[in-house]
């Protein structure tokens, strides 16, 4: 049985999980507008991992016998000035999720719910690739600008990304 401060924690993040794919989703929509169709994709399928981990959340509230409560989503922005912007904000986004696990993480230690800590072991993995990803990016953007041609060239290398639903746990 969950206890109810990792029951109140986990639905919290449940919530961000979601919020998370509602901004790569706002983010997508701002890159459609610019015709960056590759940037816009690279974001759709960020969106769908982030709905992944929800799920992630809300499997296993359910499962420790929990009740997840489903709030309110906050409106993310809907435009940024530049493709650095936008994936600035991915970082210092992923960044901030990332401080989230890590105070889920001592939660579930704090409460020796050591199920909870196994579980969130996947997340903080995922963090260290998030981070990682949104970084890589910055730095290529941070290199090229808004030139053209380079630009173009990364909007066609992000289109190339595919969306891989999250290994099941155990396997």
């Amino acid at each position: 049985m969950i206890c109810e401060k990792i029951q109140d924690a986990f639905n919290n993040q449940l919530n961000a999980e979601l919020y998370s794919a509602y901004l790569y989703m706002s983010m997508s929509a701002d890159f459609e507008d610019k015709n960056l169709k590759g940037f816009a994709a690279w974001m759709r399928v960020q969106a769908m991992e982030e709905f992944a981990h929800a799920d992630k959340f809300y499997r296993f509230i359910i499962d420790r016998g929990g009740k997840v409560k489903l709030t309110a989503i906050d409106g993310p922005e809907t435009e940024w000035a530049t493709s650095l912007a936008v994936f600035e904000a991915v970082y210092a986004h992923e960044r901030k999720v990332t401080g989230l696990i890590d105070d889920l993480v001592d939660l579930a230690a704090s409460q020796r719910d050591h199920a909870a800590g196994i579980f969130l072991q996947w997340f903080v993995t995922e963090q260290v690739e998030e981070e990682a990803s949104a970084s890589g990016i910055v730095r290529k953007l941070q290199l090229i600008g808004e030139s053209g041609n380079a630009l173009l060239m990364l909007d066609r290398e992000l289109g190339a990304r595919v969306s891989t639903p999250p290994a099941a746990e155990g396997a």
